[in-house]
């Protein structure tokens, strides 16, 4: 007879948790950054990057997540003044800016995404309040996934809100079927700010076990 305690025990030990400079770089020592060095950002890390925060799970494995990674100067220029000019030297200067957004029409690619369940479909495009509610929320917990797979990949990132969402749809997304969730200015960020890592709440503010 399995003794499944033991299993599972096995299985958790086996996989262990990644070691303390992992979480440091993904997490404890991981800032926002807004000022950054001029060096370039391959292509094939902006691949891998995708090919990482595409592995986590969203609902029906849905990825409404697209990506538009602007790079090149005409593409910033185009970017630029549709961002809060708050945000602007920070963009001009990043690298990258990753532009995240969610696509509307998800559920056409459900019948690849999803094959085993022919029907998928139609259980997000009953109503276009669920189809945008499962797009925004899909989409959030794939830009948490991008963030922590670019910083895996040693890359710092400026995850940013301040910029005009329905311009930057209509310039990069032009067939309509995409809205902006947020921007990301990726790179090698130049650690000059004055400040200390702001307060997160603790586990008794934020949390309860019940």
């Amino acid at each position: 007879m399995l003794n499944v305690d033991v299993i599972q025990d096995q299985a958790q030990a086996e996989r262990g948790s990644i070691d303390d400079a992992a979480i440091n770089q993904l997490f404890d020592n991981a800032r926002t950054y807004r000022d950054w060095w001029p060096t370039p950002v391959p292509s094939s890390t902006l691949k891998e990057l995708y090919r990482l925060a595409a592995l986590g799970p969203t609902s029906a494995n849905c990825s409404p997540l697209r990506v538009m990674f602007v790079c090149s100067d005409d593409a910033k220029a185009r970017l630029l003044p549709l961002v809060d000019k708050g945000n602007r030297v920070s963009t001009r200067s990043a690298p990258v800016t990753a532009i995240l957004a969610y696509d509307l029409r998800f559920y056409d690619q459900l019948i690849h995404l999803y094959p085993h369940q022919t029907s998928a479909a139609s259980w997000f495009n009953r109503s276009q309040t669920l189809i945008e509610r499962t797009a925004l929320q899909n989409s959030s917990l794939q830009g948490g996934y991008f963030v922590l797979a670019a910083r895996a990949l040693g890359l710092d990132c400026g995850p940013m809100g301040g910029f005009d969402a329905e311009a930057i749809a209509k310039e990069f997304f032009p067939d309509g079927s995409c809205r902006v969730n947020f921007l990301c200015n990726l790179g090698n960020g130049r650690d000059t700010s004055s400040y200390e890592r702001l307060p997160r709440l603790d586990f008794m503010q934020a949390c309860e076990l019940v």
